[in-house]
């Protein structure tokens, strides 16, 4: 349902002011009628308010943050069971190679996952090539480029430089669909991921963050202000 489609990541932390899973729920409706297949939602909660709001395929995340971990998206097993139960399409979790919650390898906590739920269809984020073509390796059903730009190793990278130089080369080396995310803020960026032979597309804040979208709107007024 969700191929060659936008899927729309409806999400707001707790410092945010549509911080709200009565919210979250309403703006997934938005997306739907906007003709958004699929939808990215963070929490339990979050995600249980959508599903009372719209029958669209989930990609769902915990987002939990660990003292002795860079990693916080579904980090442990611990989130996974709690979106197993929940029952989502498609479960996400930080594939990187940054440190994860009491030093684990990716490899294994891959492999427990599988060993415990053996047909979850599991969403790799990555931020480097190399983190994608060793998440297709494990047997990830999706390879997403969600944290591109967002970790240590991936800092100085830009998702859509190029035209989108990193998702092309993923998508020459990996055998598997990848899902473009991560900076992709206008529609013209999302069809053209797609063009390339993105499986879907995610957008999150350039939808759902009016915070975001008027900050963009403000510094072009601001720029006239400062020529007068």
């Amino acid at each position: 349902m969700i191929q060659r489609g936008l899927i729309v990541s409806c999400q707001a932390l707790e410092n945010e002011p549509l911080h709200s899973s009565f919210i979250m729920g309403r703006m997934a409706l938005a997306a739907k009628q906007g003709g958004a297949k699929g939808i990215r939602a963070n929490s339990i909660k979050d995600i249980q308010e959508i599903k009372k709001n719209v029958d669209l395929p989930i990609i769902g995340i915990i987002k939990r943050d660990y003292e002795d971990a860079e990693v916080y998206i579904t980090a442990t097993m611990k989130e996974i069971d709690e979106l197993v139960s929940e029952g989502v399409e498609v479960i996400a979790l930080d594939a990187t190679s940054s440190a994860r919650p009491k030093n684990e390898h990716l490899d294994n906590f891959y492999k427990a996952i599988r060993n415990k739920y053996p047909n979850q269809v599991l969403m790799a984020d990555c931020s480097t090539i190399s983190e994608a073509l060793h998440a297709a390796e494990l047997g990830f059903d999706y390879i997403g480029t969600t944290l591109v730009g967002y970790t240590n190793q991936s800092k100085n990278s830009k998702i859509e430089e190029n035209d989108f130089k990193i998702i092309r080369e993923i998508l020459n080396k990996v055998n598997r669909p990848v899902i473009a995310e991560g900076n992709i803020d206008t529609p013209e960026k999302a069809k053209r991921v797609l063009e390339l032979g993105c499986y879907a597309v995610v957008v999150g804040g350039a939808i759902t963050r009016p915070q975001q979208i008027t900050e963009r709107f403000s510094s072009k007024v601001s720029e006239l202000k400062d020529r007068n």
